[in-house]
């Protein structure tokens, strides 16, 4: 069997939503370059969440089971990458 897909969950990115929309907006200067990057922020960080939901639907689909992670700890080891093939070398 499988190992369930590890994935972050919901909560942090309304974490992290919720203090931009509601201090670091009001942080900084209304019409600024820097609301508006943090307006971008927002979206980007809406977007990726969207995207993880459509990840999860997908897996849904496919009867791949997820697992939403809290934080790093505890987690098991990633296999360790494939070696990457040699480079040619000038003999």
């Amino acid at each position: 069997m499988e190992r369930p897909i590890p994935l972050p969950s919901h909560i942090h990115y309304e974490l992290l939503l919720q203090l931009l929309e509601r201090q670091t907006m009001f942080a900084v200067n209304q019409n600024s370059p820097q609301q508006e990057k943090i307006h971008e922020l927002i979206i980007t960080l809406r977007k990726a969440l969207s995207q993880q939901k459509q990840l999860e639907a997908s897996c849904d689909s496919a009867n791949i089971a997820i697992e939403y992670h809290w934080s790093l700890n505890n987690l098991p080891a990633a296999p360790p990458a494939p070696p990457s093939s040699p480079t040619p070398t000038d003999s």
